[in-house]
């Protein structure tokens, strides 16, 4: 059956004249291309979807909004069909999951980390070793030494240790490195007496040192820094002394290379190059250790310092400023 041949434009040659703007269509065609005006039915209706680049807007449409006129249905010859919406193809869908596997391949890998990281933490918790009591341990000739005691009050304090002490005996092992004496401190029983060996200016001593609890170490720094009395002040730089170990001449201690002007070193008589020895009856053989017995010395309170100045032993007391 042929489409019917009525239109709302007037013929002219072969042409259709839309009705509404006066545009010459094709006589083949239903919409008009100029304003989208049904014209009537034919053939073209059926195979021809025509975009408007010139087109009126819709009612009720934005200006910016293009019109288009479109193929109809069979069934619907009324009606006006504007063009599908895009969807995604197959190669799209290739992309995005892709893009989705290397997303989820981060996430499980940060996932994993995380869950690694937790039997650690774990452990780490769980598995508490002994302390004795100094800053860190290190190797050296004969032994292993370490640069200070602390906290005050501590295993190695109350031992006798002292910062340059070489322990080359421990719980009756023989230790040369860090990592043996550390093997030892997490298998040793928290709370026990152990002997330690030690060389002090070339000569071997003995000492019963008793280990404690991280919680019993973190307990004793916090006491010291919060001790109402404060901390005491010498008058020095501790980046301006050095080491003293002469075993020929039988010198140890620690040597200063700067006096503060008007500060308590200089007020009662330390000078530059003098080599204290001893300080408040402990011997200092690092600058560490000096610093830490300065700082834990009470504050107006006279001290003895020990001084070798010039080959000779002097005994000076000073009393320290608050830090």
């Amino acid at each position: 059956m042929q489409p019917q041949q009525s239109f709302s434009g007037s013929d002219q040659g072969g042409a259709v004249v839309c009705t509404q703007c006066g545009a010459p269509m094709p006589k083949e065609m239903r919409f008009c291309r100029s304003c989208g005006n049904r014209l009537g039915e034919g053939p073209a209706e059926y195979t021809e979807t025509v975009r408007l680049p010139n087109a009126q807007t819709r009612p009720g449409a934005s200006a910016t909004t293009p019109f288009y006129a479109a193929p109809m249905a069979r069934g619907n010859p009324s009606a006006v069909y504007y063009p599908r919406k895009r969807r995604v193809r197959g190669m799209t869908w290739v992309w995005i999951a892709i893009a989705l596997f290397f997303a989820s391949g981060g996430g499980l890998s940060m996932l994993v980390k995380n869950v690694r990281r937790i039997p650690r933490t774990v452990a780490t918790a769980a598995v508490s070793r002994s302390y004795a009591g100094v800053d860190e341990f290190r190797a050296a000739n004969g032994g292993v030494t370490f640069d200070v005691v602390e906290p005050p009050g501590g295993p190695a304090d109350k031992a006798g240790l002292v910062g340059g002490d070489i322990i080359t005996y421990f719980d009756g092992h023989a230790v040369n490195t860090q990592g043996e004496i550390m093997d030892l401190l997490g298998q040793i029983p928290i709370g026990k007496t152990v002997e330690v060996i030690y060389m002090r200016d070339g000569v071997s001593h003995n000492t019963q040192l008793t280990t404690i609890s991280r919680e019993e170490y973190n307990r004793l720094d916090r006491e010291f820094s919060n001790r109402p009395e404060g901390k005491g002040q010498f008058g020095f730089e501790s980046g301006k002394m050095t080491p003293i170990a002469n075993p020929e001449t039988k010198t140890f201690g620690v040597r200063i290379d700067y006096v503060e002007p008007n500060g308590p070193a200089d007020l009662f008589g330390i000078k530059e190059g003098d080599i204290i020895t001893d300080f408040d009856k402990v011997p200092t053989r690092t600058s560490d250790e000096f610093l830490s017995r300065v700082r834990r010395a009470i504050p107006k309170k006279p001290i003895t310092v020990v001084v070798l100045r010039d080959g000779q032993r002097l005994e000076i007391p000073v009393t320290l400023a608050k830090r």
